[in-house]
């Protein structure tokens, strides 16, 4: 494929048009939100940086690279699928990254690829990306910038809706991770499986106590 071909369909793909629900998830920012531990444009930006960095999209980096190389390559998926399941630490992170993955599946099937009858019981969110994307020969660094930028313009999205501050901040905050988002690409680019960790843990307990959230409007 060539770039500009390779850039429309990524963009197609990770699109917030493209039917996968992504509106629905907040990704545990509500609860932090709730808490206080993210209440202004420069916390915000240091706590999706940190999940770039460190965090769940981080892993989910590594773990796109990984079904990217398996599917480019005709491998197994079958592990790396129930290996991302698995690293769902709560029941609304794991409704999160499978309800996307299914939807994302069945969404590019307007792509037909021998990968979707792989994967034909669904897939994690990172897995599905990552093994359609190998599929279709799209580069993979490209991909991961694509999934990471996605993932970081959800969550302003979501702040946008949670926080009092404008779309102006918002666009802020995006120029502000792009260097970081090129930089977790590249390195998620050269990842392997042993690459996988993450230490945000008031992220991962946001995702927890979300599920007892009185007043919310994320499903996560």
């Amino acid at each position: 494929m060539t770039d500009t071909a390779t850039l429309v369909r990524l963009m197609t793909w990770l699109s917030p048009t493209f039917p996968v629900g992504g509106f629905n998830y907040s990704h545990g920012l509500e609860q932090a939100v709730a808490e206080g531990l993210v209440n202004t444009q420069a916390s915000l930006e240091d706590w999706i940086g940190a999940l770039l960095r460190q965090g769940s999209a981080w892993n989910d980096a590594v773990l796109l690279a990984e079904a990217w190389r398996l599917a480019a390559s005709g491998g197994d998926l079958t592990k790396v699928s129930e290996l991302a399941e698995a690293l769902a630490g709560s029941a609304e992170r794991h409704l999160e990254t499978i309800n996307q993955g299914v939807a994302f599946l069945a969404a590019s099937r307007a792509w037909p690829l021998p990968v979707h009858k792989e994967l034909e019981e669904g897939a994690a969110w990172p897995v599905a990306v990552g093994a359609v994307a190998g599929a279709a020969g799209i580069a993979l660094q490209p991909a991961l910038a694509a999934f990471l930028h996605a993932f970081a313009a959800n969550q302003v999205q979501a702040a946008l809706r949670l926080m009092s501050i404008g779309q102006a901040a918002g666009v802020a905050v995006m120029a502000g991770l792009e260097g970081e988002i090129g930089d977790v690409a590249s390195h998620a680019a050269r990842s392997s499986l042993d690459d996988l960790g993450s230490s945000t843990l008031n992220a991962e307990i946001a995702a927890i106590n979300h599920e007892t959230l009185n007043s919310r409007i994320f499903r996560t």
